[in-house]
């Protein structure tokens, strides 16, 4: 059976499920790492769409919108008397050498860049980052940034490829941690229930049982919509599919 043909009967069948158990460690390895593929598609999509669109928006605001400036001894220089605030492309741009907008004034922005009085900020899905410009050494003028965000443009897609590779990796693990994790508590389950099965076995079950909320948390991230309390459902879900699973299977013969 395929992969395909395995994630469609994981949706719905425990019992097709319990039967995977006897199928050779490295396909169910192989499926994992293919649905941990489906499963990172969404974010990596918004993700790679996000820092494009900043980049550009970047550029343009850098090159006609932003006042000469100079950050220099940590702090941002600018003949400036308000804030910009630039919206382009679900992008925000902020730039305000004042000190009158603080982080609390852009902090529910899914995608965004603030140029603020002595640090700056990234918002890229919702997560943060920031830099003080202590961490410059020597000055940085606005023409400086101009070209340095024409480098990075240049090599935009080579970043954004080793971003996709690590987050694939990283997410791979994480799956592979959480289905040991689900093996675990599917031996106390057995135990309970007096069926003859090993780790291994389990193993290759709990990868099978984490398909539906794995899938459905893919398609949640496609429409960039948030779940109430994800990773309690996920948990829950997984181990409901993995309990019924192992109900599945024969009990052990008593001699």
């Amino acid at each position: 059976m395929n992969l395909f043909k395995q994630l469609f009967k994981s949706l719905y069948s425990p019992k097709d499920i319990a039967l995977y158990r006897y199928q050779g460690i490295g396909k169910t390895i192989l499926y994992v790492f293919f649905l941990t593929l489906l499963s990172v598609i969404p974010n990596v999509y918004y993700f790679s769409a996000a820092v494009i669109n900043g980049l550009n928006a970047a550029q343009t605001a850098v090159k006609d919108q932003f006042p000469e400036f100079t950050i220099e001894n940590g702090k941002l220089e600018a003949r400036q008397d308000e804030p910009i605030i630039i919206n382009r492309d679900d992008f925000a741009i902020i730039f305000d050498s004042t000190g009158k907008i603080n982080e609390d004034d852009f902090s529910k922005e899914d995608n965004a860049i603030a140029f603020l009085q002595n640090e700056i900020f990234f918002i890229a899905g919702g997560n943060t980052q920031s830099y003080p410009y202590s961490m410059f050494t020597f000055p940085i003028t606005s023409s400086d940034l101009q070209e340095f965000l024409d480098t990075i443009d240049s090599v935009t897609w080579i970043m954004l490829v080793i971003m996709a590779i690590f987050i694939y990796i990283f997410s791979a693990g994480m799956k592979f941690i959480e289905i040991s994790i689900y093996a675990l508590f599917g031996l106390l389950f057995k135990n309970m229930t007096e069926k003859n099965l090993q780790y291994g076995q389990l193993w290759r079950m709990s990868a099978y049982s984490v398909t539906l909320p794995t899938i459905f948390f893919t398609i949640m991230a496609a429409l960039q919509t948030s779940v109430l309390n994800g990773f309690l459902i996920n948990w829950f879900a997984s181990l409901i599919v993995l309990i019924l699973t192992i109900k599945e299977v024969p009990k052990q013969k008593q001699i």
